[in-house]
This record gives C-alpha cells, structure tokens and sequence, in this order.
C-alpha cells in the first residue's frame, strides 16, 4: 500500500535507478530499520542513508512500521515490504530510460557484490538472450516470481546467527524483436529506438 506521501512522479523503476536503494530495499526486507540503524549498518552517511528512505518511502516501497524515541528526539524506522514492488514498478515500466537507470543501477549493485562472492558457497548464474513461446515464458516468470518470494520470505536481520549473507539479481524481461539489418545479421528496425 502506497504511504500517505506516495509520489506517482517517481515511481517505478527510477525510482530503483540507485545502488544503495536497492541495498535499503534488501536491508529492510527482514526488519525495520531507522536511517541511523541502516547507515551503520551498510556503512554510509546518516544523511546520505536518510535521502534515500525518504524517496523509497514517498515512492510507496517503504513503509513506516514503527517510531521511536531516540536522544529527545522521535526516529522512524522503516521496512520494506517486497509484495510492494511489482504494482509501483509497472507504473512507470514504459517510461523513457526507467529501464536502462534500473538496469544501470543493479549492474553496479552486482559488481559490488561479485567482489563479495564467497568462493566455497554454493551459487547460480544464467545468462540468456532466446527466443520462447509466450505461454512458456509467462510460465517461467511465475516460477521465478515465486522463488524471489520464496527467497524475500526466509530473509532474516543481517547477523542473525545461523545465516549467511547472500546476493541475488534477477531481471526478466521480452525483448522488442529486432529484424534483422541488410547482411549484417542484426539491427533495429526503422522507427523503433534501440533499447
């Protein structure tokens, strides 16, 4: 459910077009957090971290789940809740670079965390460009749906013992076909933007 602030102006994938975004999104799956709270943990700035919340909250990702007292003063924390997502990212799932920031900002969120791979732990990667039938396809995102709810589902507070830090990316998306050019096997077709 959108907060009482929700900004249709920067929903939807823009609104992901930030790495540590994405690391808050991630962070407050499993359990509320105030910015001071998340800036420690996630090693940035105060400031910085509370900029970021207030945009995720304004964008309808972030929820306030409770206010505390903290030095005189009244702090909020913030959980994500990952159901959120789909319906505020298909809002502005047509609008022009929402795709190509996002993307942007998860490749950058993914270098981070190749450099953190543990080289023992087990692991996945995939990487397609194919063509399927589209009952299949919409088969397949089902089941990947599932899995990354699955996976939002076990999330647990970082340091919980027992756990271990994980990292996943997933991005499904149909491609606009593209015909192909005069003998050089590729190409867009005229009047559509390369995307």
């Amino acid at each position: 459910m959108p907060s009482p602030s929700y900004d249709p102006d920067i929903a939807g994938l823009r609104l992901l077009a930030h790495p540590l975004r994405l690391r808050l999104l991630s962070l407050l799956t499993a359990q509320a957090m105030s910015a001071a709270e998340s800036a420690r943990e996630l090693g940035e700035t105060q400031a910085n971290v509370s900029y970021h919340l207030r945009r995720l909250h304004e964008g309808g990702l972030l929820e306030i789940a409770e206010r505390v007292r903290v030095s005189g003063g009244l702090a909020r924390r913030y959980r994500h809740d990952p159901s959120s997502g789909p319906p505020a990212l298909a809002a502005q799932a047509g609008a022009p670079g929402g795709h190509r920031e996002a993307a942007a900002a998860m490749a950058a969120e993914l270098r981070r965390r190749a450099g953190l791979v543990h080289p023992d732990g087990p692991s996945h990667l995939t990487d397609a460009e194919v063509w399927i039938d589209p009952a299949e396809w919409r088969s397949l995102i089902r089941a990947v749906a599932d899995a990354a709810d699955r996976l939002h589902a076990a999330a647990r507070p970082p340091h919980t013992p027992g756990t271990i830090p994980t990292g996943t990316t997933l991005v499904m998306f149909a491609l606009a076909a593209a015909a192909p050019a005069d003998g050089d096997g590729g190409g867009v077709p005229d009047g559509h933007e390369d995307r």
